[in-house]
Formats: C-alpha cells, sequence, structure tokens
C-alpha cells in the first residue's frame, strides 16, 4: 500500500509541474486560450496568496516566505497523519496521498517563484470559478477520499454496535 501512496505522490507532483511549464512556455500572465467557448479557458494567472486567493490582495514584508512556512509547516503535519493511518483506512491514505502530490506541488511553486501558477478557468457568463491548476484538483480529490472513508468508517461502526 505505501508504495502505490508513494507513486501518486510523485505522479501527481510530475504531472502538476509538467503542466506548468506547458503553460508558463505558452501563455503570458492573463493571457487566455478557450478550451470550451463560455464553460472552460486556459489562463495564466499568478496566486500570490493562500488557498483561493486569500491574502493575495495584501502585501508585506517576506510574505512569500511566510506562506513557504506555513506550508511546510501543514505539509510536515499532514505527511506524519499520513505515515500514522492503519492500512485499512485505504481510501483515506490514498486521499492523503493526493493531497501531499498537490501541497507538494503548489510548495514547489511558491519556493522558486513567489507565487502559485493557476491555470484551468471554469466559468459559466460572468460567475468564474477560482483558477486552479493540478495540484488544487489532486488536493480536492484527495479530500473527497477522506470523507467517504470517513463516511464508511461510521457506517461500519454502526453496524458493528448495532447489529440486526
Amino acid at each position: 500500500m505505501r508504495r502505490l501512496e508513494l507513486i501518486i505522490v510523485v505522479v501527481v507532483v510530475a504531472l502538476d509541474q509538467w503542466t506548468k511549464a506547458l503553460v508558463r512556455g505558452r501563455l503570458a500572465l492573463h493571457e487566455s486560450l478557450d478550451v470550451f467557448d463560455g464553460w472552460l479557458s486556459l489562463t495564466r494567472v499568478h496566486n500570490t496568496g493562500a488557498a483561493f486567493g486569500l491574502l493575495n490582495g495584501i502585501d508585506f514584508p517576506f510574505k512569500a516566505a511566510v506562506l513557504v512556512a506555513v506550508a511546510g509547516t501543514a505539509l510536515a503535519g499532514v505527511a506524519w497523519y499520513a505515515a500514522s493511518l492503519p492500512d485499512e483506512h485505504r481510501l483515506a491514505r490514498i486521499g492523503l496521498a493526493g493531497v501531499l502530490g498537490g501541497a507538494i506541488g503548489n510548495l514547489i511553486d511558491r519556493a522558486t517563484a513567489g507565487y502559485v501558477l493557476d491555470f484551468v478557468d471554469a466559468y459559466w457568463g460572468d460567475w468564474h470559478f477560482w483558477a486552479f491548476n493540478v495540484a488544487d484538483a489532486a488536493i480536492t480529490v484527495g479530500v473527497v477520499f477522506l470523507l467517504l472513508d470517513v463516511v464508511i468508517d461510521v457506517a461500519r461502526t454502526r453496524r458493528a454496535s448495532h447489529p440486526v
């Protein structure tokens, strides 16, 4: 199981960094390329803030270094939790691998460029979802797996404590 988790982390980081390199080489900042008109574009944006652009409009001394330190600390905490989770929580372990891969991918950007490169722009009319990248998608899917594991674990515990 640990081998699969490591493979997931490595694949997520590699795919994330590869897609960001493609975007860096093909799109200027704020340049957009329609994929599905009226629904999905590739638009290069730089997130200098935290998740969902929090703190994006705020500037303070050593902002990038502070965000790298916070992200690194959170990453260490998630890694510690993943290492301590029992093998029978397979969905949670796979989910945590996705979260770790995504967090590492975004941390690489933040540490090397001072921002996270986002480029997937999903929208409907004038409404736009936050721009995101492969790392963000892996984190989101990983959290869904974690939640599924909790739901399954609760159902399993209820069945065990209330046999029919």
